[in-house]
């Protein structure tokens, strides 16, 4: 039987937990059923396609894909989708020549200033090579058909802003990551700074969160299904316990310190998305450890107040099997829900054995899927 239709909580039950670091919620695999996946992008011997991000326009089925080539490497490839991510068009010649000599991880966001005027945002880490200005950008606002290349905001960071998220009074607050000097390396630090024009300018950048003998970094920021607050998930770079997670309750004027998250939450780049039941699906790089999916591409199905109250989730989906000889090259996933429940998670990964390096790769599913396989 593939992997597809083995629910693998049935050989977790097998698995004594004596240490509070193991597996405590079921585990799904979906990551061999290829009729799910889409390739965006792929990799070749030579060529090794890395780190995308995506968003979903308004209209619910138009998605942007933007990635770099090699690993943390140059920006410039982004593809459109016009049928909610089962096909791509490449539509890197529409870009500003400029694009591809922005560096490291490019992030899309989508941001309406407060006259009504939407734009796209394209954020990379470094303008040239790593240490020149940091977080330039490429700017849209006709919907994605034309671009520009804006100047670079000057703020050093290991990566861009790994999430925005809008704040009640129409403003939007942008977190990232940095070491010291902007240099990618221990102790890191998360910071946050805010626009309220779109976009266009940011207020200076300030520290949120700083651990003593962890390095927290690549936030995740959504907000509570009630509205109520704001909540941040946190890799922890030293991959020596769980992830991180922090709150704040005054729309990111002050936050808590961080704790850790529940075991299942465990791992890198998290994004994620709240479904239609109020379920909350995040996708990233597994890094639990004792997980017996450690370095492939999951995604964690529980309640918002599992998080709160440090409870394990409902259950783990294993969406692609990375064939990458390290447990630490794939994730930075897009996650985007459509109408009809569906959700895609965007990644890359190293898609199949052999010399082909990383693809960017989608998988599609529903949680009404999920939920069938687990009652089996």
């Amino acid at each position: 039987m593939c992997r597809s239709l083995m629910p693998l909580w049935i050989l977790l039950a097998a698995v004594p937990v004596f240490a509070a670091d193991q597996p405590d919620l079921p585990l799904l695999d979906l990551s061999d059923d290829a009729s799910r996946q889409v390739v965006i992008a792929a990799g070749t011997p030579t060529l090794y396609q890395g780190h995308p991000t995506t968003v979903l326009m308004p209209d619910g089925k138009t998605i942007y894909c933007v990635w770099c080539v090699n690993h943390g490497g140059a920006a410039g490839p982004m593809a459109r989708s016009d049928d909610g991510g089962k096909t791509w068009t490449r539509m890197d010649d529409t870009l500003p020549a400029g694009f591809k000599t922005h560096q490291n991880c490019p992030s899309i966001y989508r941001m309406v200033d407060p006259q009504g005027q939407e734009r796209l945002w394209v954020f990379s880490a470094a303008l040239g090579k790593r240490g020149g200005p940091g977080m330039p950008s490429i700017m849209s606002a006709d919907g994605g058909k034309s671009w520009t290349e804006m100047p670079p905001l000057n703020y050093p960071c290991v990566m861009t802003f790994s999430s925005v998220v809008r704040l009640k009074d129409g403003r939007y607050l942008g977190l990232y990551h940095k070491g010291p000097d902007g240099a990618d390396r221990s102790p890191l630090e998360v910071l946050q700074t805010i626009t309220a024009d779109g976009g266009l300018t940011w207020s200076p950048p300030h520290t949120v969160a700083k651990v003593e003998g962890k390095d927290p970094c690549e936030p995740f920021v959504f907000r509570s299904p009630d509205g109520s607050e704001l909540c941040c998930l946190l890799r922890e770079n030293k991959h020596k316990g769980r992830s991180l997670v922090m709150f704040s309750r005054d729309e990111g004027a002050s936050w808590t310190e961080p704790t850790d998250t529940p075991w299942g939450l465990t791992g890198d780049r998290h994004m994620g998305v709240f479904t239609k039941d109020g379920r909350l699906v995040v996708a990233f790089r597994d890094q639990a450890i004792n997980s017996p999916t450690r370095g492939h591409f999951v995604a964690w199905v529980g309640q918002y107040e599992d998080i709160v109250n440090q409870q394990p989730g409902q259950y783990r989906v294993k969406l692609l099997h990375s064939h990458a000889s390290r447990v630490s090259d794939c994730g930075y996933p897009g996650m985007e829900l459509i109408p009809d429940g569906t959700i895609v998670a965007t990644t890359y990964i190293k898609y199949r054995p052999g010399p082909e390096q990383h693809s960017v790769v989608s998988t599609r599913f529903k949680l009404d899927e999920t939920d069938q396989m687990l009652s089996k």
